[in-house]
């Protein structure tokens, strides 16, 4: 203890020394506040940037999750460049299915489930499950439907599945397609706008259509009240994820531009749950051909259905 005690004093001595020799030199005490950077005491003025930086990104953090992908990066043409597409777990896929059904207001999708590792595997499966399930529903819908009648004969129709993969894929595809080049062409004239790759807009996409899989499990319950309030319910859910997501990117845009983009993908959204439970669930009445009934004189008896 003697001996530390006699170091500090030294050490003391000597910063004395250095001081007397020197007093234009400059000290820092540590109850001296720290002086905030220019560019920070800016971002603390503006408290609706802060949020924006939270729930986008800021510039930095793009640039080191922009390394981070070059690292693992491959040649196109090689399977492991696919291969990354599809580099995920059970437990990240269940989170963002959690995310997707369960939207926390004020959290960016992207940011908070996506942005770290996007994947092809959850939206390529929730889709090609949402087309089964819509396709088996409908046939078991039209069933319940014609339950009863003595002139109805159950037909499986193998054509709605192919229609409901076209149309559900062709979505989850072409719409985020559309809404990328949308983004990128805002961004040249816009400097805030924030383009999301393509590759975070279908997984964002292919996420949110999850919600429509339970739906459409519930849709064969044969009551058009129950129906449109689960398609109002869906929609709530799943639009919610999508207006939380993109509204931050464009909402510096031109404020009708901005209103514009939202209102046309909660339309789009719409066009997609209204038109699959109208032509797969609300299929009009069918007017089937009365049976023909021979009679024991050798003539044919015709009865007449409605």
């Amino acid at each position: 203890i003697a001996r530390l005690v006699m170091y500090l004093f030294a050490e003391f001595d000597d910063a004395a020394n250095l001081l007397a020799a020197n007093p234009d030199a400059t000290t820092i005490s540590i109850d001296e506040p720290v002086e905030i950077p220019k560019n920070q005491h800016s971002r603390l003025q503006e408290p609706g940037r802060e949020e924006d930086d939270e729930l986008l990104g800021t510039d930095d953090s793009d640039k080191t999750e922009l390394l981070a992908g070059q690292k693992k990066s491959a040649p196109f043409w090689t399977f492991e460049y696919y291969q990354t597409f599809f580099d995920v777990d059970t437990y990240q896929v269940l989170d963002r299915i959690k995310g997707s059904v369960f939207p926390v207001p004020g959290k960016n999708f992207v940011r908070l489930y996506i942005r770290s590792n996007p994947d092809l595997y959850g939206p390529f499966w929730i889709c090609a499950t949402l087309v089964f399930t819509i396709a088996v529903s409908g046939n078991l819908s039209n069933f319940f439907i014609h339950l009863g009648k003595p002139t109805y004969h159950y037909v499986p129709e193998f054509r709605k599945v192919s229609i409901a993969a076209t149309t559900i894929y062709a979505y989850a595809w072409l719409v985020p397609l559309a809404l990328w080049g949308f983004l990128m062409w805002r961004n040249t004239k816009v400097m805030n706008i924030v383009s999301y790759s393509f590759l975070e807009i279908v997984c964002v996409y292919g996420y949110s259509l999850f919600v429509y899989i339970p739906t459409a499990i519930l849709w064969i319950i044969p009551q058009k009240v129950v129906r449109w309030v689960l398609v109002v319910f869906s929609l709530c859910l799943s639009g919610s994820v999508l207006v939380m997501t993109f509204w931050p990117a464009v909402r510096d845009d031109n404020r009708r531009i901005a209103l514009a983009t939202v209102g046309t993908i909660l339309l789009l959204h719409a066009l997609l749950a209204v038109g699959c439970l109208a032509y797969f669930f609300d299929a009009p009445e069918l007017d089937f051909p009365a049976p023909i009934i021979p009679a024991h004189n050798g003539t044919t008896v015709t009865t007449k259905s409605h």
